[in-house]
């Protein structure tokens, strides 16, 4: 007998996303220790990490009516996963960064990580939206926005130069997107132009960190 798990399409998505988080913490927790076992480079585990990172803060925040704990999520599904856990919900940056950091601040760097974190979530976020076709104006113009202010944030730190190659782009997009209207929509090459120039000032800001690639 076939058992349906779903009634609708809004439930059907709902499951499809939790099997997506369920995968993700998975894929982190092996990440982890195949970086602990020196089985994959650092530069690899960071760039795979961040994404694991952007990716989760992104699914956990659409899906916090349905999963407000990620820890009962984890206990319900029997997901023995201490190390995603933490680098997931406690450090939230890779341990490469992480330590990066913590070595240019004197050992202060838990703010800088933090501010680095939400930088690159806004980054993986507003690429990842284009690449889902989320092209009105009034869906582009606050993820900028929000890239903009934690750019500025991590320059205002020291982190990166308030120079920045890209930092000037994201903000000539905001005030090319402040003159349409909010059901306006990119076109395709404006799209394609603005993830290549996104993609572009991302890689920028993550040469520009400390020892990048250490």
């Amino acid at each position: 007998m076939e058992v349906k798990l779903w009634n609708d399409k809004r439930e059907r998505e709902m499951y499809d996303s939790l099997a997506d988080l369920y995968a993700i913490i998975k894929a982190t927790e092996k990440l982890e220790r195949a970086y602990v076992r020196d089985v994959v480079s650092s530069s690899d585990y960071e760039t795979e990490c961040l994404k694991l990172l952007a990716q989760f803060k992104t699914l956990s925040a659409s899906l916090r009516s349905s999963v407000p704990s990620i820890d009962r999520f984890a206990e319900t599904y029997r997901l023995d996963c201490p190390a995603a856990l933490n680098r997931l919900l406690v450090s939230s940056v890779p341990a490469t960064l992480e330590h990066r950091l913590a070595s240019s601040s004197g050992g202060g760097g838990g703010g800088a990580a933090a501010a680095v974190a939400e930088c690159v979530q806004h980054y993986i976020t507003a690429m990842d939206s284009l690449k889902l076709n989320m092209v009105a104006v009034d869906q582009v113009h606050p993820l900028l926005a929000d890239l903009s202010g934690s750019l500025a944030k991590v320059a205002a730190a020291g982190v990166v130069p308030e120079g920045l190659e890209g930092r000037a782009k994201v903000k000539e997009w905001i005030a090319r997107l402040a003159k349409m209207g909010a059901a306006d929509e990119l076109t395709e090459q404006q799209s394609r132009q603005l993830h290549f120039d996104l993609e572009s000032s991302y890689n920028a800001f993550m040469a520009a960190l400390p020892n990048a690639g250490a």
